[in-house]
């Protein structure tokens, strides 16, 4: 076969105008317009027997903590007590909180706690320690002795090394003088 000026030339202007209608399909076309207007309103219920719906109202949700969980000891119960200076008596006015911690403790027997016991800043380490350890057992003797097993209570003494006020004078002391319940396993998840 041979092709020719004229024939090259006709083949040229075939390609093209190919490409020019595949491309032309290919083009997108503009959206429909649809009315924006608001729909018109359900008519009223027909007065007469009343149906029920076909889902009830919804319940708020709570924000409680769930019960048996670690947000429910700390913020319903309590999980903190303080001691005197130089002390490791339990105080008259952590008797109630402690009450109610062997109640909580008593009622999800799958808990088991670590009583944490801390000192302010002064006196040695060595010292601060041994207080520690003393306010712990202190607040573990009382536990058990409320009912609460003692093969689920450990003890830990952190001396002065983990203080919650880090401010200065008596009043950040006083803080730091406590023996702390902390949660190990056991409790619901929240």
């Amino acid at each position: 076969m041979v092709i020719t000026r004229n024939t090259g030339s006709a083949l040229r202007a075939t390609l093209i105008a190919g490409a020019a209608l595949s491309l032309a399909a290919c083009a997108s076309h503009p959206k429909p317009a649809y009315p924006t207007s608001a729909p018109a309103p359900a008519p009223a219920p027909a007065p007469g027997p009343s149906r029920p719906s076909a889902a009830p109202p919804r319940e708020p949700v709570s924000q409680a903590p769930l019960p048996g969980s670690e947000r429910d000891f700390t913020v319903n119960i309590g999980d903190r007590v303080y001691f005197d200076y130089d002390q490791y008596a339990v105080r008259a006015d952590a008797a109630p909180l402690l009450d109610a911690q062997s109640e909580w403790l008593k009622r999800y027997p799958a808990v088991q706690v670590r009583i944490e016991g801390n000192a302010d800043e002064r006196g040695t380490q060595e010292y601060n320690l041994a207080l520690g350890a003393r306010r712990a057992n202190a607040v573990r003797e009382y536990l058990v002795a409320h009912g609460v097993a003692a093969g689920r209570i450990t003890t830990v003494s952190y001396g002065k090394e983990k203080p919650i006020d880090t401010g200065e004078g008596e009043v950040a002391e006083s803080h730091n003088r406590n023996a702390h319940t902390a949660i190990v396993s056991g409790a619901r998840m929240q």
